[in-house]
């Protein structure tokens, strides 16, 4: 069974409990969500097993007894199974995350995460992916300002690639994304949701852009 540390409003440990209990009865915890991008301005979003939507690039809980830092390194090898370091990303904030979702059964899922959201830039092969075929299907790429003039309703769709396990290696084929291709949740709308890593991502793309035009 996974436990999780268990803290009040304010950020403040007051033990832990059982993943299932903390989502039963609403309780703070923590969790990590990393995000990839590349130097040509692109965002990595991780294909969804369970519902074929794109989602962060890697996430997940931060466990009893381990630190954000800790639970970032060990989701991002997880689920896309690369290596990479915290002093290697950047730290972009710490969010307040709060859902209700009544599931199938009528019982209501109780989302309370304080969200340390990190951004990376990522240099290597497509060959470096190892997914957890489990939980993805692989990973989608897009251009960063693309996805946000599509979040902002300004286009109907954007041209982008799925990169997808073969063999023992991976593969990427060109494919069309629309609006309904990303995670949101009710009550949630895209830009709300992903707008602040977009624009960060695009605003450090320039930033590289612009460097190693003066070089």
């Amino acid at each position: 069974m996974e436990y999780l540390d268990v803290y009040d409003t304010n950020g403040n440990l007051i033990g832990m409990d059982s993943r299932e209990n903390v989502h039963k009865n609403g309780l703070w915890h923590k969790t990590v969500h990393c995000w990839l991008y590349d130097r040509d301005g692109n965002v990595y979003f991780q294909i969804r097993k369970d519902r074929g939507t794109f989602y962060t690039t890697a996430s997940g809980h931060v466990q009893a007894g381990e630190t954000v830092e800790e639970a970032f390194v060990r989701e991002i090898k997880e689920e896309i199974g690369i290596i990479l370091l915290p002093e290697n990303a950047i730290f972009v904030d710490e969010v307040l995350f709060k859902m209700d979702k009544v599931k199938e059964d009528g019982t209501t899922f109780k989302d309370r995460a304080f969200a340390n959201v990190y951004l990376s830039e990522f240099h290597d092969s497509i060959s470096s992916f190892r997914f957890d075929i489990e939980e993805l299907n692989g990973l989608a790429k897009c251009s960063a300002l693309a996805t946000l003039e599509l979040f902002k309703g300004n286009v109907t769709s954007i041209k982008g690639s799925i990169i997808v396990p073969e063999n023992d290696s991976n593969k990427e084929e060109p494919k069309e994304f629309f609006a309904s291709d990303f995670l949101v949740n009710e009550g949630e709308n895209l830009l709300e949701k992903y707008g602040d890593v977009l624009r960060k991502i695009v605003e450090l793309w320039k930033q590289n852009r612009e460097k190693n035009n003066m070089e």
